[in-house]
């Protein structure tokens, strides 16, 4: 839901930057690794030991390289498929470093179990919710929308370890469980979207293979 929306509003910024980096002898597959990386050693070196606020911080930067490799790709004319599988592949190595630190500092250093619980619950359904719309894509059934896509998880999840990180109490619990089960949801309706797409698909072919065979 976010990422629509966000692309949409920050292209004109996102733009002129892609053009920098273009020009610098970077590359869209080049800036996914390094947000990536980024995005691995804020997650581990500081959410899971326990520095929430500053970890947050370190990840939300390199979260940001997500728009700027799609803004290179746009700017130069062109993506590559290896591209695009690379990209989504980096997403889900980024969601399992953010959301298994938080689980791992719940676990570790905040002691709740229940909480921990709901930080793989997070992880788990982000990573299903990606897995249906992939192999939707790859059998030509097309969905868009839910209700928890990549950016709602990214903001309540960064948003929670960084107030926790503040002191803000509750914060964490609050969003975290809200995550869980907006993703367990989703899941839910990814699935239902894929049955829908699949039976109006069922229902195009129908239809066109019922003219061809008319006289």
């Amino acid at each position: 839901m976010l990422n629509a929306l966000a692309r949409a509003s920050v292209s004109k910024v996102t733009a002129p930057i892609g053009r920098a980096l273009l020009r610098l002898g970077l590359t869209p597959d080049g800036v996914t690794v390094i947000g990536t990386a980024g995005v691995v050693g804020g997650s581990v070196g500081l959410i899971a030991t326990g520095y929430l606020f500053a970890g947050t911080m370190v990840v939300t930067v390199f979260v940001l390289f997500d728009l700027f490799d799609g803004a290179m790709a746009r700017v130069r004319g062109f993506g590559t498929p290896f591209g695009v599988v690379l990209d989504a592949s980096c997403d889900r190595i980024a969601d399992a470093a953010l959301f298994g630190s938080i689980a791992f500092y719940v676990f570790a250093d905040a002691h709740s179990t229940p909480l921990g619980v709901a930080a793989l619950l997070a992880l788990g359904s982000g990573q299903v919710v990606s897995y249906i719309k992939a192999r939707a894509d790859s059998v030509g059934l097309t969905i868009k929308g839910a209700i928890a896509e990549r950016a709602e998880r990214n903001v309540l999840g960064l948003v929670g370890a960084g107030l926790a990180g503040l002191g803000v109490p509750y914060v964490l619990d609050i969003l975290l469980w809200l995550l869980a089960a907006a993703s367990v949801i989703t899941v839910a309706q990814r699935l239902v979207q894929v049955r829908m797409a699949a039976v109006k698909a069922g229902a195009v072919e129908a239809t066109k293979a019922a003219g061809e065979s008319a006289p």
